[in-house]
């Protein structure tokens, strides 16, 4: 009887042993099913891509200039208007010259009487009534009245504006009446005209992306003006120095270059913009994609699925057995969406792509930011 009860036991824990681990495998299998069920893929297809760098500028015209006066004067009469056409050597604008005729009118006065005395001076110098030194301060008086005869002649000529350029009268002009005051720092602009004809879009591009900029290539750009429509454009210049010159520190305090340490570094591009209808206005604000690299048929997989540790840029590829393995690639050209690659996969192959969660009662999301177009 108490062997008996023994052999039950034994057999009871062989039962319950047997249990647990078929419950723990069945748990195991259960768990990889759910596992390999997660698991979204996608092939390794070729298509066309495209790699761009975005940026932000402003529309101005090539050709443009400030029209202002020489000399300080009353602006008589303006004789063109804004949108007007005007071509070079066309009078535009008059200024008030009656000041000016009255100092004119006192020059020529002075030149008559030094000469008549210069005269004199040089008959009695010739029959020795005068000295040599004289007959010089007689010279130099004529001379000095001659030269200011000459600068208020010349001074006259500017009452009158001309075109200095042909184009198209940009925004109001200066009305009849201003006093337009010359200066070399801060003149009064009469008017601006500007050729339309032909526009260039100057952008700002972040340091990290100037390298990929080049001068020839093509790009697109949108304004807020025309909704829908894109425009086309080509890279005719990159600056050498950044928009701030912040690398000069014989320009700028330490405090400033303390500042500029801290900010992000953008660079002048400057893009020639295709314009045939001529409706892109002066200082519209262009958002711009130009076109770094382009490749047809290339070899692709969806940027997502791009990984990186110490030793480089990796996929997950699922084999055909439901095995996963990390597989190191090369890359090329980077779009928006994918990354073609150059070595390490071949078409058709499924990679990794992503884990569907398990549900739940909210959900969240957060967008890759590769990053965008410079502040204006």
């Amino acid at each position: 009887m108490k062997l008996n009860w023994k052999i039950k036991a034994s057999i009871a824990a062989v039962l319950i042993i047997g249990a647990a681990v078929y419950g723990y495998q069945y748990y195991q299998g259960q768990q990889e099913a759910k596992k390999a069920a997660a698991v979204e893929t996608v092939p390794v297809t070729r298509m066309n891509v495209k790699s761009t760098v975005s940026a932000t500028g402003t529309i101005k015209p090539v050709n443009s200039v400030e029209v202002s006066s020489k000399v300080t004067a009353r602006i008589k009469e303006v004789l063109v208007k804004e949108n007007d056409t005007v071509t070079a050597g066309q009078t535009i604008a008059t200024l008030d010259a009656k000041d000016y005729e009255e100092k004119r009118n006192q020059a020529q006065y002075k030149v008559t009487n030094t000469k008549a005395k210069y005269d004199r001076v040089s008959y009695l110098y010739s029959i020795g009534a005068k000295t040599q030194s004289d007959l010089e301060d007689a010279k130099m008086n004529y001379d000095t009245a001659l030269s200011s005869l000459a600068e208020s002649q010349s001074n006259m000529s500017e009452m009158t504006i001309v075109a200095p350029m042909s184009g198209v009268v940009v925004g109001q002009p200066q009305t009849a009446g201003t006093m337009a005051v010359q200066g070399n720092s801060s003149p009064t602009v009469i008017m601006r005209i500007a050729d339309m004809s032909s526009k260039q879009i100057l952008a700002k591009v972040d340091e990290t992306d100037i390298g990929n900029v080049k001068v020839g290539q093509s790009a697109t750009f949108t304004v807020d003006s025309f909704n829908g429509k894109t425009f086309t454009a080509r890279v005719s210049k990159i600056s050498q120095t950044d928009t701030s010159n912040s690398w000069n520190v014989n320009t700028s305090s330490s405090s400033s270059s303390s500042s500029s340490s801290a900010s992000v570094i953008y660079y002048y591009v400057t893009l020639d913009v295709d314009d045939p209808e001529n409706v892109l206005l002066p200082a519209m604000t262009a958002r711009v994609e130009i076109n770094t690299a382009e490749k047809n048929d290339a070899l692709v997989v969806p940027l997502s699925t791009l990984k990186t540790d110490t030793h480089g840029s990796y996929v997950i590829v699922k084999n055909d057995d439901g095995t996963q393995e990390n597989r190191y690639v090369s890359t090329g050209i980077y779009s928006d969406e994918y990354v073609e690659i150059l070595e390490g996969l071949s078409e058709g192959e499924q990679v990794v792509s992503t884990y569907v969660a398990k549900a739940s009662t909210t959900s969240s999301s957060k967008k890759n930011d590769r990053g965008g177009p410079p502040p204006m």
